[in-house]
């Protein structure tokens, strides 16, 4: 796995996992600044190699009156302020074509959703900007499915990919992490566990998605105890105020307990 190819990623030379964190969407500058500051300082300190997460906008609505961003433009610019500021690489969701140009203009990863990730013009047009491609496996997809995903984008000439789990839909409101699926997986690409998004509870009556943010860290552990490469986490100063998937983000005060533990069961997972 190549890492060292992201632009301004630290720590690319030890045996850490790395991690995409950040809030679920950008809700401002400052919010952004204060998350990613946080992070930094944390991430530094146990050595981990850190790419900041933002959604520019939020296409996956389950109501037409939710949140979806407060402007593309505006908060495509606070990604590249934070990544100026900080140092350290962005990652962002595009959903549809002409967003994978327009974001690569800003950002080091270019994130496919899960919703998305089997339609070919929109996974081309990522691989074809020459940033990595980070693909959400469906929530109704295999493991052995993304095989044909990863494909799509090294045959566009561009060799970093990623793929992320993120569940599988067990019946209409539940997601399930199919551990089983991580060294399948493997055989493509690197792995991403997406730990947050793997405990929502989608398809709520009132048209919010619910979640178990007090599972994070049993599937994050699980997660690096079955080997994946990298971890993905929402968090949030603020999760009960925030403007999109607050119910399933992490409090960032808890995330570098979170990260520490994480980062000696890792060492431990290497000696096998």
């Amino acid at each position: 796995m190549d890492l060292s190819s992201i632009p301004q990623l630290k720590y690319t030379s030890g045996d850490n996992f790395f991690l995409l964190s950040g809030p679920c969407a950008i809700e401002g500058e400052d919010m952004a600044m204060r998350i990613a500051e946080t992070i930094v300082g944390i991430t530094d300190r146990l050595h981990i190699p850190y790419v900041f997460k933002g959604s520019f906008k939020k296409a996956n609505r389950s109501r037409v009156d939710s949140f979806t961003g407060i402007g593309d433009e505006k908060a495509l610019k606070i990604l590249r302020k934070v990544s100026e500021t900080f140092k350290v690489p962005t990652v962002t969701d595009i959903h549809e074509v002409e967003d994978a140009k327009r974001a690569a203009q800003y950002v080091d990863v270019l994130q496919i959703p899960a919703f998305l990730v089997r339609q070919t013009d929109l996974v081309v047009a990522a691989a074809k900007t020459g940033k990595t491609v980070n693909l959400k496996k469906g929530q109704f997809m295999s493991p052995e499915s993304m095989s044909h995903a990863v494909r799509k984008v090294t045959d566009s000439g561009n060799e970093q990919v990623w793929i992320t789990d993120r569940g599988t839909m067990f019946g209409y409101q539940d997601m399930i992490v199919d551990f089983r699926g991580i060294p399948v997986m493997k055989q493509y690409a690197p792995v991403v566990l997406d730990v947050t998004h793997s405990l929502q509870q989608p398809n709520q009556s009132s048209g919010v998605t619910g979640g178990k943010p007090e599972l994070i860290d049993t599937i994050a552990r699980a997660g690096i105890a079955a080997g994946v490469d990298g971890i993905f986490l929402e968090t949030h100063f603020d999760p009960a105020n925030a403007k999109s998937d607050g119910a399933n983000m992490l409090p960032l005060s808890q995330l570098e307990k979170l990260l520490t533990r994480l980062t000696a069961l890792r060492k431990t997972v290497n000696q096998f």
